[in-house]
């Protein structure tokens, strides 16, 4: 293992510490492969009846893939390392998602992108009142991936299409509201928790969860119910925007001011890519990811928007335009 990633079994759980707290415990190569090396040793270990995925930073879950080294190999040229990285990274998503043992992932604190991937497809996902999601790619002129594109389509109503678009980060309660967690226990009971799932050797997992598991905080996202299933569960994103404007509260204009920050080119993939997940396996979601991730990451908007957001800083990204059948192109079809 390597330094940010620490894996040990304590009878009979495994457990993965997430430790590169200077960046937030986003996701290298070298942290991917560490993760998905101990899932497949203890995967055919008898010894082993659970894993547990939690992190030492007492702000962050797991900000993402480090966006930025994948940004770098862009500029450089190296494909090949751009296109390793979001291989391995989907790989671990799909190994995730269908581990044969529970998979507990305690997030207390912020997750985005990548921290979803690790979370999201696991067999339950605690959070806390300091917990938080969001996949804010469009931001960044990329797109939700690391399977979004099958699990933001199950969501309620037009939950996943406006999480996806906007970015939004959403509070535990709404996580677990809308199903991106499955349950909420306060930060203080995480102790006790861990002890409990430890010392059943992996053997009663949802008993330990259910006996610290609380009623979790309001969401947020019920004052808007009803906006976010009209406006997000609309045929195209024009309509998407149409309905936005029309609606004129506060909140439509708010989220109106966010898609305006957003890459058009990453907004225009990303409404199809949900579309089409929605009719798709996780394995093909994941297979048309890998395609769009090196397809887009080619085009100015991928390098410009991590500069702007994640190195320059400045937040003025200099979009490219998106022209008709930008999507067509770039997802093929």
């Amino acid at each position: 293992m390597n330094s940010f990633v620490t894996a040990s079994v304590t009878d009979g759980t495994g457990h993965l510490l997430l430790d590169r707290p200077a960046a937030l415990n986003a996701l290298d190569l070298s942290m991917v492969r560490a993760i998905h090396s101990a899932l497949l040793d203890w995967r055919d270990d008898p010894a082993v009846g659970a894993v547990v995925v939690s992190s030492s930073s007492p702000k962050a879950f797991c900000a993402g893939g480090d966006i930025r080294a994948v940004r770098e190999g862009v500029l450089s040229g190296d494909r090949e390392a751009v296109r390793a990285f979001f291989t391995e990274e989907y790989r671990l998503n799909r190994l995730i998602a269908e581990y044969p043992k529970p998979y507990v992932a305690v997030v207390d604190g912020f997750a985005m992108g990548g921290g979803l991937g690790i979370s999201v497809h696991g067999s339950a996902r605690v959070v806390t009142e300091r917990a938080s999601f969001a996949m804010p790619e469009t931001r960044i002129g990329f797109f939700p991936d690391i399977g979004a594109s099958h699990f933001l389509p199950r969501l309620p109503g037009g939950t996943g299409m406006y999480l996806g678009l906007t970015g939004a980060r959403i509070s535990a309660g709404a996580a677990v509201e809308c199903g991106l967690a499955t349950h909420f226990v306060p930060s203080a009971d995480l102790p006790a928790l861990e002890r409990d799932l430890v010392g059943g050797g992996g053997r009663d997992v949802a008993g330990a969860l259910a006996a610290h598991a609380r009623p979790a905080p309001a969401s947020e996202l019920t004052a808007h119910r009803e906006q976010i299933d009209h406006c997000f569960g609309a045929a195209s994103l024009e309509e998407v925007l149409g309905r936005l404007e029309a609606d004129g509260g506060e909140w439509a204009r708010e989220v109106l001011a966010e898609l305006r920050r957003a890459s058009p080119t990453a907004l225009a993939v990303t409404f199809e890519l949900l579309r089409r997940g929605a009719r798709s396996t996780l394995a093909e979601c994941l297979e048309r990811e890998l395609r769009l991730g090196e397809a887009l990451t080619r085009e100015p908007d991928f390098a410009e928007g991590v500069r702007a957001v994640l190195v320059d800083k400045d937040h003025s990204p200099a979009w490219a335009p998106a022209g008709p059948g930008t999507a067509a192109r770039l997802l093929g079809g």
